[in-house]
């Protein structure tokens, strides 16, 4: 069974990274590594945050760094 809280902690921190107008190098390395954490606890949903912050490149490499892409049946 899946986790889909996951997508509650992700997307919180995502967009708190955006409000404080992180740099796009520290939102990948910080979203790179929770994905990856996050995903080691079958967060089963990361394509609705991917789809949410489909308009920050930052945001689609770190999804990207853990082998998600948007339109990708992965």
């Amino acid at each position: 069974m899946g986790w889909a809280s996951g997508g509650e902690i992700f997307d919180e921190v995502a967009q708190a990274l955006i409000e404080a107008k992180a740099s796009d190098e520290l939102k990948q390395r910080l979203l790179t590594r929770l994905i990856d954490k996050l995903r080691d606890g079958d967060w089963d949903t990361c394509d609705e945050s991917l789809e949410r912050f489909a308009d920050d490149p930052a945001i689609v490499a770190a999804f990207a760094d853990n082998g998600f892409t948007l339109g990708g049946d992965d």
